[in-house]
């Protein structure tokens, strides 16, 4: 009963306080158990924190540590068993002018600071395209382009082997360039493809959002979009893993993985492996894209990616089935996958769009029945990246396609809205499996689209909701991005950031996030004890289940911040 008197009184104190008074005096610390947006907000922005274990009460915002400049009541306490905790939120979307602020809670503390302005993802947008650079193969990093995080160059790829089960009599192959995929140092067509039509569907969808100079990189200042410099480094890479005859080799990598040591000493032999189904028709999708991407600046490079995109749809049509699996002495990612359609579909309608061949069209599934699964990403979600393909070029497919696929697309973003406010942290997800985070941020990538067709503002918000979990609004308290929050990852399973001498890992890289499969729990990765599924992620190197990095968690990140930085403003 005291205890209740006791935080009665400080409601009333509060609710009383003029907004001009001072709040109470701010320590070094900052609350864990409130839990925001560390990189902060839009202006016009939905805004909400989660106070874990908190007595019914109020919250205060208060500017630049000072003044106190909205006072609320905090919502209803709920238990969520994700999470298993709980939470109470706080609404201060009513707070629009630019600035610094902090959230004080009676009984919690401050939270981290946050701001709001506009354009305010500019920085953690460039970041993520900037860590693709530090995944380079082939090449240094040097100093002026990659700070302290600058290294030698790894992996020049100019004397592969081809691995046995290629069933190629050469012996020695170039392929040089290319992203390493993850926190190894290997490089997989699947995982290369995928992720670049997701990035190619951002650069079709705002053509002039980055600029040249943006990211410094040595291509910067060349007259090209650093964005689109960024990725024909790995599309350059992936041309040189199609056979004579059409078909993609599934990756190039050791047998084994690697140690957590940086790229140059790192020289276990590489081979090029399998040739396989999936990788063949990512590669036929990704390629027909990056015909319409780089005609503008490069005809011959466009007309090059073109007939390789038809090269490798025929040989798909000759081998529609064949699944890759790895081969008894290879141990590295298998990427494994024995359903086409999804494929198929990525590569028919990119394929029509970029040449209007009616086969292509003619070859289309029907995509008119549309779920979104968490886990689905590099084995199905490709086929999202066609039907946004096919939405944007209204004009060119039957009126009957259009409507079927604009309908679908509504539906889902209807759904994903509903499910994202009835969820602990409004993640649009209620499965962790492996990269939780890319499926929070691919969810968000079809709000994005539903946006784009019929501007709710629900849509957006449940873009923004998404990103607020990605930088902190979540059950661990941290935003995933590296380099970019109060409260970030330090320990990555990343090979270069482990080997370098640098404390901070390398920046702008997605940490997987929580996976409830613990895969990693008997290789050194220490959980808690029966973690719940949302607290299932631990900022521990060994654990590449929870804090991997990966080119297709990046890739629906760069999309996502990349939107609102244009619809948000």
């Amino acid at each position: 009963m005291q205890k209740n008197i006791f935080y009665a009184s400080i409601v009333l104190v509060f609710l009383a306080m003029s907004c001009k008074e001072p709040a109470p005096p701010m320590t070094d610390e900052f609350s864990e158990e409130i839990r925001l947006n560390q990189i902060g907000y839009y202006p016009n922005a939905h805004k909400i924190a989660t106070i874990v274990n908190a007595e019914e009460g109020i919250f205060l915002v208060v500017k630049d540590s000072i003044d106190v400049v909205f006072t609320g009541a905090l919502s209803e306490n709920k238990n969520w068993e994700l999470a298993g905790e709980h939470l109470r939120t706080a609404d201060f979307s009513e707070i629009m002018k630019e600035g610094n602020y902090n959230i004080y809670v009676p009984g919690k503390g401050y939270s981290y600071p946050f701001e709001i302005k506009p354009n305010i993802y500019k920085e953690a947008f460039l970041g993520s395209i900037k860590g693709l650079y530090y995944q380079r193969a082939g090449m240094a990093l040097e100093e002026k382009y990659a700070g302290k995080w600058h290294r030698p160059a790894g992996h020049p790829d100019d004397s592969v082997l081809y691995h046995r089960s290629s069933k190629i009599s050469r012996e020695i192959v170039n392929s040089p360039k290319g992203w390493y995929d993850a926190g190894d140092y290997n490089k997989y067509i699947v995982n290369a493809t995928f992720p670049l039509g997701q990035f190619f569907l951002l650069h079709q969808q705002y053509p002039d959002i980055v600029k040249d100079g943006a990211l410094n990189i040595p291509e910067s200042n060349n007259g090209v979009s650093d964005y689109l410099d960024e990725l024909k480094y790995e599309m350059d890479w992936a041309l040189t893993m199609q056979d004579d005859d059409g078909g993609l080799y599934h990756k190039l990598t050791t047998l084994n993985f690697e140690g957590m040591v940086m790229p140059h000493l790192a020289t276990a032999q590489r081979y090029i492996v399998g040739k396989g189904t999936a990788a063949t028709l990512d590669f036929a999708g990704c390629a027909a894209q990056a015909y319409r991407v780089f005609d503008a600046i490069d005809k011959a490079y466009a007309h090059k990616c073109l007939e390789a995109a038809k090269m490798a749809y025929a040989w798909a049509q000759d081998n529609p089935n064949v699944a890759f699996v790895n081969p008894p002495d290879v141990s590295t990612g298998q990427y494994g996958d024995r359903d086409f359609k999804d494929e198929f579909f990525w590569a028919n309608a990119e394929l029509f769009i970029s040449t209007q061949d009616q086969k292509y069209l003619n070859n289309l599934d029907d995509a008119t029945s549309f779920k979104f699964r968490p886990g689905d990403n590099w084995t199905a979600f490709m086929r999202y990246t066609g039907v946004f393909s096919l939405l944007d070029n209204k004009e060119i497919i039957p009126e009957s396609l259009y409507n079927n696929l604009r309908t679908g697309v509504l539906r889902l973003a209807d759904e994903l809205v509903a499910r994202g406010n009835n969820t602990d942290y409004f993640q649009p997800i209620d499965d962790f499996q492996w990269g939780s985070n890319s499926d929070v941020l691919n969810a968000a990538l079809i709000m994005a689209q539903g946006y784009r067709l019929e501007p709710k503002p629900e849509y957006l918000k449940g873009v923004q909701q998404a990103t607020d979990y990605i930088f902190g609004n979540n059950a661990n308290g941290y935003s995933y991005l590296t380099g970019f929050g109060d409260k970030t990852p330090m320990f990555i399973h990343h090979r270069q950031s482990a080997g370098d001498d640098v404390e901070e890992p390398v920046p702008g890289l997605l940490s997987g996030g929580p996976n409830s499969r613990l895969q990693d729990a008997s290789s050194g990765t220490i959980y808690p004890e029966n973690p719940s599924p949302m607290k299932s992620w631990v900022d521990q190197e060994p654990s590449y289940a929870s804090n991997e990095i990966c080119l297709n968690w990046n890739s629906p990140l760069t999309y996502v911040l990349g939107f609102l930085e244009r619809e948000s403003n």
